[in-house]
């Protein structure tokens, strides 16, 4: 079984993110090559055959180059799976190889079964498995769904290049707009999930973001309901954090918001299940109902 890894490059460097397709590919347990488009001066801890292109030519993101530099390896090393990352630029890529293949596309794999592979379903709150049809396969994996992998050395470079430029020019980055609230600064996140209850219920929470000096943050249902603004949340449609304390009261855990606060020094879950998946990543997980503990330790924090 082998698998062609499309790395990302992004404004001039390597997104350590591109490491979690290795993680991916360990976890299958397949043989790997990976296809980059960027610079020899960027080149990933990777010991095994890579394929680059060279992004100040090709463009950092130029769908039609890009599809045919893809399809180009993909003759060369006929993978069973061309397999991407979870992003804008996975998200717009991938089915066009899909297509130019014909080949079967799962989005969003979170994990990996005997049957096929794991996807969420109906807005995060199900899973449900995916087994492919065809020879080939085109995946896009889910940002924190596998550990990133970084086995060192250096690649086995083949430089590659493709004629033509394109339908489209890329013209470069938008800055996204200014946040009311910017977590990736915070040391203390108090976020709320759907377990607070009801809107509100919010106001708790933020009592005990202020007690600890911290902002308020939030899961997507919690803001799909229009219980806390967007600026709040966190995961990866969302904001990323990694603060000293992350406070997670009432949050399930799902894939997508473990994604986007994993990378916090300390992660204390509260949730009235014990078996939620967000007590596999919290270094403390108490057991109770959010607006019967969080009033309480409120109350401690603040004497």
């Amino acid at each position: 079984m082998k698998t062609l890894l499309i790395g990302e490059y992004r404004e001039g460097k390597l997104l350590d993110s591109t490491y979690e397709l290795l993680g991916f590919a360990a976890q299958l347990g397949a043989e790997t090559a990976m296809l980059l488009v960027g610079s020899e001066n960027q080149l990933p801890l990777y010991g095994g055959t890579l394929y680059l292109a060279d992004a100040a030519a090709c463009g950092e993101y130029n769908p039609d180059l890009h599809k045919k530099l893809i399809i180009e390896v993909v003759q060369q090393e006929n993978p069973d799976y061309i397999v991407f990352l979870h992003s804008s630029y996975g998200w717009d890529l991938a089915p066009r190889v899909a297509v130019a293949l014909k080949a079967a596309q799962i989005s969003e794999v979170i994990a990996i079964q005997d049957s096929g592979f794991e996807v969420g379903c109906c807005n995060g709150k199900m899973r449900r498995s995916v087994k492919p049809a065809t020879n080939k396969t085109v995946l896009t994996v889910q940002a924190g769904a596998f550990p990133a992998l970084q086995p060192g050395g250096l690649p086995t470079v083949h430089k590659i290049t493709s004629a033509g430029i394109g339908s489209l020019e890329f013209i470069g980055y938008e800055p996204a707009e200014k946040k009311d609230v910017d977590l990736a600064k915070a040391e203390v996140i108090v976020s709320a999930g759907r377990g607070v209850g009801k809107k509100d219920n919010i106001p708790v929470i933020q009592a005990l973001a202020k007690a600890l000096g911290g902002e308020l943050g939030a899961s997507r249902p919690v803001v799909d309901a229009g219980w806390v603004g967007h600026s709040h949340q966190v995961g990866t449609t969302g904001q990323n954090v990694s603060p000293k304390l992350y406070v997670a009261c009432g949050i399930s855990g799902a894939i997508q918001h473990l994604a986007g606060m994993k990378k916090s020094d300390f992660i204390l879950a509260i949730n009235k299940d014990k078996d939620a998946p967000i007590g596999e990543v919290a270094d403390v997980l108490v057991v109770a109902d959010v607006m019967q503990f969080v009033p309480a330790l409120t109350a401690k924090v603040a004497r």
